[in-house]
């Protein structure tokens, strides 16, 4: 969709003044951390008059403040109270959370819950190894359907024509030269996974990354989530991944399945 379409399609009572505030505290990350006032207007391509009124609105607000001795912004620890109403009213990550902490005792290794959110998975829970892990994903933390294991889990549980609307709406992107980009390619790998109950990603998304994934479903049978089990692969084989920790990783996901539908009553 152009962006001529997608301003048609909007109803009139959308507000394009927060889709513009909302656009720059979503430039804000690992890459830029901190950014004046003419790097915000050059990425977002706002004038300045704008982005000088938004981001004084913001910082007057919390969600940005100023970097001391600079004339830089960045985001503002308010921006947390936001997520953490999110997390505090999601009836699901209250549901998960005994059960994702369970299975991280059991097999010793990082299990965390995603939710979907347009093309991405986002982070909304996660239990942590006591072992080593490379790679460090915090809450609200967001990846690819198309190449890691949650968002495969996800997606097998969903109609074939869904899955390939998700990969003709999506930039099939190779971040490591494992990565799988072709459609038919991923279409029958997410098939695969749905006749195992279990999603993999084998260094597709992070070098040395290993992960496996279950859907968790809402009662009529669709995905809301997914729980994955992440560990390196100087501990772990995909095979022996998916003969040992996947048992224990789908019982999971159907305990919080089954929990979740209980409570929703």
């Amino acid at each position: 969709m152009t962006t001529t379409e997608r301003d048609a399609s909007r109803s009139a009572l959308f507000n394009q003044s927060i889709e513009k505030a909302f656009s720059l505290l979503g430039l804000f990350n690992a890459h830029h951390s901190q950014m004046s006032l003419s790097e915000l207007a050059e990425l977002s391509g706002m004038s300045m008059g704008s982005v000088q009124r938004i981001t004084h609105t913001l910082q007057e607000l919390g969600y940005l403040e100023r970097v001391p001795g600079t004339r830089k912004y960045r985001i503002g620890i308010k921006i947390m109270t936001v997520a953490a109403q999110y997390l505090e009213a999601d009836l699901l990550v209250d549901c998960a959370n005994p059960y994702l902490s369970d299975l991280s005792n059991r097999c010793m290794e990082t299990v965390s819950l995603t939710e979907p959110s347009g093309n991405d998975m986002v982070y909304v829970a996660r239990f942590t190894s006591r072992h080593y892990i490379p790679i460090h994903m915090p809450i609200g933390s967001s990846l690819p359907m198309y190449c890691t294991a949650s968002g495969r889990a996800y997606l097998s549980a969903l109609p074939e024509t869904m899955v390939r609307d998700y990969l003709a709406s999506t930039e099939l992107v190779k971040h490591t030269p494992d990565t799988v980009t072709d459609v038919d390619e991923l279409v029958q790998i997410i098939q695969e996974c749905k006749t195992h109950g279990v999603a993999w990603n084998n260094a597709e998304f992070f070098l040395g990354d290993l992960n496996i994934a279950a859907p968790v479903l809402n009662a009529a049978g669709m995905p809301v989530a997914a729980v994955h089990i992440t560990t390196p692969t100087s501990r772990w084989t995909l095979q022996d991944a998916l003969s040992q920790l996947g048992p224990p990783l789908m019982e999971c996901a159907r305990a919080i399945t089954k929990t979740a539908r209980t409570k929703a009553r």
